[in-house]
């Protein structure tokens, strides 16, 4: 089985097609940034980009993937390095507490920004609304990501 991930192909061998997602990409392609949470696909923290649709990997199997492009934390910023505005505002906006979930909201986050690069506060509480912070960084989460749409409203999109 093949996988396509942050850009390039994998061959996973015989792997069990029930294998969740989350389980092939830190077990067998040791991607770490995407955690495991709950294991019932209701925190978050497993958010992955399939096709650019936010998508929770801890359930999934990793045969119902097929041809679609997963994209995990470690493939958002750019080859060299450089962070997209939205983790850039996470960094100045001090989002962060202990961290272990902010991938999975990073993700989300993206995922909404791509689809509708102008949110409103309700699409972003909404879009949002499925990823839990023990920490409770919410108003911080929600700012950054309110940043890079008024950026993208007001014309600001460079970087």
């Amino acid at each position: 089985m093949k996988i396509n991930v942050n850009g390039a192909t994998h061959d996973l061998g015989e792997i069990n097609p029930r294998t969740p997602l989350l389980w092939v990409l830190r077990d067998h392609l040791s991607l770490f940034g995407t955690k495991y949470g709950c294991g019932i696909s209701q925190c978050g923290a497993c958010t992955v980009l399939l096709n650019g649709e936010a998508m929770k990997s801890c359930l999934y199997p990793v045969s119902a993937v097929g041809d679609a492009q997963v994209t995990t934390i470690e493939g958002v910023a750019a080859k060299d390095g450089t962070l997209t505005r939205l983790q850039q505002a996470w960094i100045d906006l001090d989002v962060a507490q202990c961290g272990y979930c902010q991938a999975g909201q990073i993700i989300s986050a993206e995922a909404l920004l791509r689809k509708n690069p102008t949110p409103t506060d309700d699409e972003i509480y909404a879009a949002m609304d499925p990823n839990l912070c023990r920490c409770g960084t919410y108003i911080r989460i929600h700012n950054a990501i309110k940043r890079v749409a008024d950026e993208n409203k007001s014309g600001q999109n460079g970087g």
